[in-house]
């Protein structure tokens, strides 16, 4: 081994102090050459001390403060014994402080580490802050008195003339009984739903929060987060129902405070008594009251466990429904919903021993409340316009609930026009007294409905509406949904769509999307108008449904049509042209079109089926009436809204804000008002019953299969309505299911169509509505640029040849040109279906119902015309019947 790698001689007197001495700081920076010594001063001046080896030096530079240093050389002191000894330095030169942080000591991500006793500490210190502010914050917590925020108010509700039009809220329904008259089925029924642990808990119950949000994500029934007394203390303590987090805190400490107060049974009272159940009943009695008309007391386990189900948000849970709140809140969804968690309800009774499984096998039916009433003043129209404009409010007013409007203290002003709401009904009264007679023909005229709505299309102000015969009698509110097809009353939509879309290519293929597109001109265009007609696709193939059969389109009364303008069609409410022209433009572009132009997509049917075109959604009135005033306003579309603005204390909390979209271009909404104007003015229109004279009407009749519906839809430039008649045998009596019944023989009419009692009503009604307004005229049709489009197998006609040609060539010309024309007609002559929709040119003489291609510029060359029915005639409004080859007869 080499001399300069042997470790060299340990030094005299070293050892683990010698080290140590050597790392510590001398208090000036130490010369690194090889004479200067760290020994003690006892040793002889004239010896020399050895530095240690590696080894040595890395241990005195860990002692140090060093940390992990590795000496570079190994005498001399070494680069690792000269850094630990600078580290040293610098760590002995601070003080260590009362909260050691950074750490004094450690270097790296060490000395931002806090220690134990830092951690535990800061954790001491916190929870005693937390326990001294929860300490005052509960003793400065005044519980606030029960009749503050307990008693409900008035609603008053005001005409747009800003006139009063009805005051409801907590006038009576509400009566506060003891427990004693609470019967403890209802009790148990409560907390075995509501909060298990109340008996025994202080008022919150942390863990029970943590149950709730589990079984939520789960998606299994759940128990509230809330303890009932913390629902108690919302009820009745509270006035202010937002969900802040210092209102969190607020109900947290009161719940604790009022269950130190008061007894569990007295607490239990105050909830039953202050809790809402829906259709405005405050209580327990009342509720007992409002859905089986007895005291609370006379309940029986199985009603107890309803009633308590509401008490989950009787929006959802009423089985009479409530669709003017949320459309999702039909009655079966509603019932469905009641039933599911009655069930449950009464079973975890069982499982908390609160109901005697023998008792609870007695439970079998669901215990089905009465029908809901409602006071004298909200009889007539006016329940159902108190209805609407709550249901405008709480579905516009963000935070805004049924609960909390019911406590009442709010002023809202409609947009109803009290007299046009009268010239409404009584236009209706009219019919009915003068055609309908339950009495004398009750197989045809039971169960006749009538709805209707008006609204502003510049504004989208709904001013009018009829709901049923009074609205203390009849509970479903005619102008909303219904359920009744919309019938040929549809078509416009699928119009809009053709002249703002186009039709696809027939040669653009399924896989390639059919991207090239022809805006239809609706006079220039021409579509087969047979009946039965056998419906294709856009590309020519027959459609076929998922059994494979295939479609064939009636028309109503069996009338067939030549090649006919979809001007034409749509005057006599030809069926099979729109079912066609809808299949070349693509369900899908039709259904968007009439939610371009104002109908809620969930009231459209979803199947991409030939009938979609004929109206077999079911849309309401009102919105009926607002999407055909969006082609009143030029393309302009706006929401139908009922309230114009609340006052709440003094303020005004909610003011309507319009909001306007571009449906279609004007070019396109004008030429569908221009054609929809034929309907009505054209001598053999379906809709010239509804003739204003004096005045330019755009409208549509609609007839839907079986004559179970009718409707108008018209418009002027200020004014849009729809009248729809309907047979609908709801009634829970009578056992049936509900279901709409033909119109055949009511009104000892033959069948009734949207030409009939609906135009009639229409026409009575606006007369008076637009009695003293300004005349005012609709836009000429813009320019629209759209082109000849040949479908359903409709052929463009072609100059028919000499009838019988020259045997042989002539040897010389003519001296005179042939003094008349060929034989058969030209399409400049008097037969030329580009004028006359009734011609019937030369070709095929069989009607037949497989024409040819399905749409697109270039009609297919090898098909024919079908002769043989004529056309003409008045189509009375058009059903959309239809029907399967080999299967039954057209759907609804």
């Amino acid at each position: 081994m080499s001399e300069h790698r042997r470790k060299p001689p340990q030094p005299q007197g070293g050892g683990r102090a010698a080290a140590r001495r050597a790392a510590q700081p001398s208090g000036r920076r130490a010369a690194p050459g090889r004479g200067a010594t760290s020994a003690s001063p006892s040793a002889p001046h004239s010896e020399e001390r050895p530095y240690g080896g590696r080894a040595e030096a890395r241990r005195a530079a860990q002692r140090g403060g060093g940390g992990r240093r590795r000496a570079d050389e190994a005498g001399g002191g070494g680069r690792a014994a000269r850094r630990g000894a600078a580290g040293a330095a610098g760590a002995g030169a601070g003080k260590k402080r009362l909260i050691d942080y950074p750490r004094h000591n450690k270097y790296g991500w060490r000395r931002w580490m806090p220690s134990w006793k830092l951690v535990a500490g800061l954790c001491i210190g916190f929870l005693g802050l937390l326990t001294v502010a929860t300490i005052i914050a509960y003793s400065m917590v005044v519980v606030p008195k029960v009749a503050e925020a307990a008693t409900a108010q008035n609603n008053v509700y005001y005409w747009a003339d800003g006139s009063q039009m009805a005051a409801t809220g907590g006038e009576v329904n509400r009566q506060i009984i003891g427990i004693d008259q609470i019967p403890r089925a209802m009790q148990d029924a409560v907390i075995s739903a509501e909060n298990k642990t109340f008996e025994k808990d202080s008022g919150i119950d942390p863990m029970g929060i943590s149950r709730a949000v589990f079984n939520m994500a789960r998606g299994q029934e759940t128990q509230g987060g809330s303890t009932i007394t913390q629902q108690y203390v919302k009820n009745a303590r509270l006035d202010d129902q937002n969900q802040t987090l210092s209102r969190k805190f607020q109900e947290l400490f009161i719940s604790i405070k009022i269950d130190s107060t008061m007894d569990k049974p007295d607490i239990m009272a105050g909830y039953l008594n202050t809790s809402y159940y829906g259709r405005g009943a405050y209580g327990i009695q009342a509720a007992a009251r409002t859905y089986y008309n007895k005291d609370a007391e006379e309940l029986n386990a199985s009603e107890c466990a309803f009633l308590a189900s509401l008490l989950k948000g009787a929006t959802y849970y009423d089985p009479a429904g409530a669709t003017e709140i949320d459309p999702k809140a039909t009655a079966s969804a509603n019932r469905d919903r009641a039933e599911k968690r009655w069930r449950w309800i009464l079973d975890e009774m069982v499982k908390d021993k609160r109901l005697p499984a023998e008792e609870r096998a007695k439970y079998t039916e669901f215990p089905t409340p009465q029908k809901p009433k409602k006071n004298a003043q909200l009889s007539g129209q006016i329940g159902y316009l108190v209805d609407l404009a709550k249901a405008n409010f709480l579905n516009k007013y963000e935070g805004m609930t049924a609960k909390k409007l019911a406590q009442g203290g709010y002023e809202i002003h409609t947009t109803f026009d009290k007299k046009k709401v009268t010239a409404l009904e009584d236009s209706i009264k009219k019919i009915y007294k003068e055609h309908i007679d339950p009495e004398k023909r009750p197989e045809e005229d039971t169960h006749v409905q009538f709805g209707g709505a008006s609204v502003e299309p510049e504004t989208g102000k709904i001013v009018a509406i009829y709901g049923g015969t009074d609205a203390t009698k009849h509970f479903t509110n005619n102008a909303d949904a219904t359920g009744a097809q919309v019938g040929s009353t549809f078509k416009p939509f699928v119009l809009a769509a053709a002249m703002r879309d186009g039709v696809r290519d027939p040669d653009g293929g399924i896989e390639q999307g059919a991207s090239e597109r022809t805006i239809v001109d609706p006079d220039k265009s021409r579509y087969n108008g047979a009946n039965n007609l056998k419906i294709k696709n856009y590309d020519g193939s027959i459609w076929r449904n998922e059994e494979g059969k295939e479609w064939l389109q009636a028309n109503d009364g069996d009338e067939s049509f030549k090649n006919i303008s979809l001007r034409e069609a749509m005057i006599h409410s030809a069926n099979s042209p729109f079912v066609q022209l809808g299949m070349d433009v693509g369900i899908p572009q039709v259904r968007q079109a009439a939610v371009d132009a104002g109908l809620l997509e969930t009231s459209l049917v979803e199947a991409n089926v030939p009938s979609f075109s004929l109206g077999i959604s079911d849309p309401s009135a009102i919105r009926m009436a607002g999407s055909y005033g969006t082609f009143a306003a030029n393309g302009k579309q706006r929401d139908p809204y009922s309230v114009t603005s609340v006052e709440h204390g003094g303020r005004t909390i909610y003011k309507h804000e319009e909001k306007v979209e571009t449906a279609f271009s004007k070019a396109v909404a004008t030429n569908v008002t221009d054609v929809l104007r034929d309907v009505v003015e054209d001598k053999d229109g379906t809709g010239k019953n509804a003739r204003l004279p004096g005045r330019q009407v755009a409208g549509k009749t609609g007839t839907t299969d079986d004559n179970k519906s009718a409707w108008f839809v018209g418009y002027t430039p200020q004014l849009s309505t729809a009248i729809d008649m309907y047979r609908l045998d709801d009634d829970e009596k009578s056992g049936k299911k509900r279901e709409f019944l033909p119109m055949y023989g009511t009104g000892d009419r033959d069948t009734i169509h949207g030409s009939s009692f609906p135009s009639e009503i229409w026409q009575t009604y606006m007369s008076q509505a637009l009695k003293d307004a300004k005349v005012l005229e609709f836009d000429e049709p813009a320019e629209l640029d759209g082109e000849a489009v040949w479908g359903g197998g409709a052929v463009s006609p072609k100059p028919t040849p000499s009838s019988k040609p020259s045997a042989s060539p002539s040897e010389s010309p003519s001296a005179d040109p042939s003094q008349s024309p060929s034989t058969s007609p030209g399409p400049s002559q008097s037969c030329n279906p580009w004028e006359d929709w009734t011609c019937q040119p030369t070709g095929g003489t069989d009607a037949g119902t497989d024409q040819g291609g399905s749409g697109g510029i270039t009609p297919s060359p090898t098909t024919s015309p079908g002769t043989d029915t004529g056309g003409g005639g008045n189509g009375n409004g058009g059903g959309n019947g239809g029907g399967f080859i080999g299967g039954s007869d057209g759907t609804e």
